[in-house]
């Protein structure tokens, strides 16, 4: 446990900070899976809206910097990848 009043703070913010990125994470994740289990029942109108949201969620955690770039582009890329693939 720190001792200095400054490391004591920098504790609590972390924690909310952590709480915060978890919840963006958590988000993200529902989101995905949604549209997955949509793509699975063959519901390609459904999977159409779905996949905006999950994307929107993907770029608002990359935004966030919840998410790295690159790894917000590669899970829109999986994504879209299983939309069209569903869809042909």
């Amino acid at each position: 446990m720190p001792n200095i009043k400054s490391a004591k703070k920098r504790v609590k913010v972390i924690e909310k900070k952590t709480l915060r990125n978890n919840m963006i994470k958590s988000g993200c994740k529902t989101a995905i899976r949604k549209f997955e289990e949509a793509v699975q029942a063959g519901n390609i109108d459904e999977a159409k809206v779905l996949f905006s949201e999950a994307t929107k969620k993907i770029d608002q955690a990359c935004a966030k910097g919840v998410i790295v770039k690159n790894t917000a582009a590669r899970k829109k890329s999986n994504l879209s990848k299983k939309l069209n693939a569903a869809m042909a």
